[in-house]
C-alpha cells in the first residue's frame, strides 16, 4: 500500500504540479540531472566526430604527398636506369650516338650537388710555427724523401691550406742554374715553412739555358710572367735565391703595403744587415708594386749590382723597404764556390748611378726570352728559358 501510494504521489510529478513541496522536487531534480546529461553526450558525440574527420582528411593528405614523391623517384632513377636512351628512338642501337638535341634548355637538376664548405680566413699569425729552426747542410738530401716529407704539395709544387683560405696566392721564384744539390735543401726546408704560414703557393725554378753569362734579375722577369701565364691569381710574389735558407718560420712570405726584405741578416755577413739599401737575398712584392717600378733591369749580365738598380727602382716609385725583425729575418747560406760565368760585372757601378734614367725602358716592359721547356716536377715547376746572351759592348744609359 506504501508503494502505491508512492508511485501516485509521484504521478503528478511530470508537470511538477500541486502542493506538495519534498517529492515533487526530488522528480524535477533528476529531470534536470538528466537533461544535462543528454546534452554532454551529444556534444561529446559531435567533437569525435569532428576529430574523425579531421583524422581522415590529413591522412588522405600525407598519403597523396608519399603517393606523389615515390612516383617521381620511380620515374627518374629505375626508369632511366633500365630505358637510358627511351628519350631517343633514333639513336636505341647506337650505343656511342648522341642523342639529338631539343634547342631547349636542360631544367636544373631538383637534386644540387653537394657544395663545397666555406672555409674561414687563414690567421694572420698561424697557429702552427715553430719559431728558431736548426739549419744544416751535412745530411744527405735526396728529392724522394722531401716528396714524403710534402704529401700534400701537389704537381709542380703547388700548394692549398686545407683548413682555412688564404688572402694572398704567393709565387716563389728562383733564378737557377747548375745549382741541384741547393735545390734539395732548399725543397727540403721551404716546403714544411710555407706549409705552416698557411700559404696558398707555387715553386717556380727558372733555369737559364746554356753557358753564357748569368742574369739573375732577368731570369726574375720571365718567373714573374711565366707564373701568371699558369695562374693568374698570384698578386704576390717572392724572389729567392736557391743557396738561402730561412732560420725562423715566423718570416712570413707574404706581401704588404711596401716592398718586403726577408733576408736581412746572413750568416755570412755576421748576421747583420751590410748596408742600408742592401735588397738582395730573398724579397717580395706583390702585382701592383712589381709592375710599378717596370720589374727588374734585364742588362745586368754577370754577379751583383742588380739589387741596389732594384733598390733605387723602389725609392724612385716612392715606396719604403719594409723588413721583418732582425731575430727573425735571420739566413743560413749553402757554401759554395763562385760559379762559372757569374763574374763580377764590371759595370754595376755605373748602371746602379743610371737608374733613373734606365728603370723606364729597361724592365718588365721590354725583357725578351724564349721558353724551351716547362716540366712540373712533384716539388717545383721547372722552366728552361733561352734569355740570350750579354752584348758585346755596354749599352747606351
Amino acid at each position: 500500500v506504501t508503494l502505491v501510494q508512492e508511485q501516485r504521489l509521484c504521478l503528478p510529478a511530470a508537470g511538477c504540479p500541486g502542493p506538495l513541496g519534498g517529492p515533487v522536487a526530488a522528480c524535477g531534480m533528476s529531470r534536470l540531472l538528466g537533461g544535462t546529461l543528454e546534452r554532454v553526450c551529444k556534444a561529446v558525440l559531435l567533437l569525435c566526430l569532428l576529430h574523425f574527420l579531421v583524422a581522415v582528411i590529413l591522412y588522405f593528405d600525407v598519403y597523396a604527398q608519399h603517393l606523389a614523391f615515390f612516383s617521381r623517384f620511380s620515374a627518374r632513377g629505375p626508369a632511366r636506369a633500365l630505358h637510358p636512351a627511351a628519350s631517343s628512338s633514333t639513336n636505341c642501337s647506337r650505343p656511342n650516338a648522341t642523342a639529338p638535341s631539343s634547342g631547349l634548355p636542360e631544367a636544373p637538376s631538383a637534386r644540387p650537388g653537394p657544395t663545397a664548405p666555406v672555409l674561414p680566413p687563414c690567421p694572420d699569425s698561424p697557429p702552427g710555427l715553430v719559431g728558431r729552426l736548426l739549419i744544416e747542410f751535412t745530411s744527405p738530401m735526396p728529392l724522394e724523401r722531401v716528396q714524403r716529407e710534402n704529401p700534400g704539395v701537389l704537381l709542380g709544387g703547388r700548394y692549398t691550406p686545407p683548413d682555412c683560405t688564404p688572402a694572398q696566392t704567393v709565387a716563389v721564384i728562383i733564378p737557377f742554374r747548375h745549382r741541384e744539390h741547393h735545390l734539395r735543401y732548399w725543397l727540403h726546408y721551404l716546403h714544411p715553412i710555407l706549409r705552416r704560414q698557411r700559404l696558398r703557393y707555387g715553386i717556380y725554378v727558372v733555369n737559364q739555358h746554356g753557358e753564357d753569362t748569368f742574369n739573375r734579375a732577368k731570369l726574375l722577369n720571365v718567373g714573374f710572367l711565366e707564373a701568371l701565364k699558369e695562374d693568374a691569381t698570384y698578386n704576390c710574389f717572392i724572389f729567392s735565391d736557391v743557396d738561402l735558407v730561412p732560420m725562423d718560420d715566423r718570416n712570413l712570405y707574404r706581401c704588404g703595403d711596401q716592398p718586403r726584405h726577408f733576408a736581412i741578416a746572413m750568416d755570412k755577413f755576421g748576421f747583420r744587415l751590410p748596408y742600408a739599401g742592401y735588397f738582395g737575398g730573398v724579397s717580395g712584392l706583390n702585382k701592383s708594386q712589381f709592375l710599378r717600378i717596370n720589374g727588374f733591369p734585364n742588362e745586368y749580365w754577370g754577379w751583383g749590382g742588380e739589387d741596389d738598380d732594384i733598390f733605387n727602382r723602389i725609392s724612385l716609385a716612392g715606396m719604403k723597404i719594409s723588413r721583418p725583425d732582425i731575430r727573425i729575418g735571420r739566413y743560413r747560406m749553402i757554401k759554395h764556390d763562385r760559379d762559372k760565368h757569374n763574374e763580377p760585372n764590371p759595370q754595376r757601378f755605373t748602371k746602379i748611378q743610371n737608374t733613373k734614367l734606365t728603370m723606364k725602358r729597361d724592365g718588365i716592359g721590354s725583357v725578351r726570352y724564349q721558353v724551351l721547356e716547362v716540366s712540373r716536377q712533384p716539388l717545383f715547376t721547372n722552366i728552361t728559358v733561352d734569355i740570350g746572351r750579354p752584348p758585346s759592348w755596354p749599352p747606351r744609359g
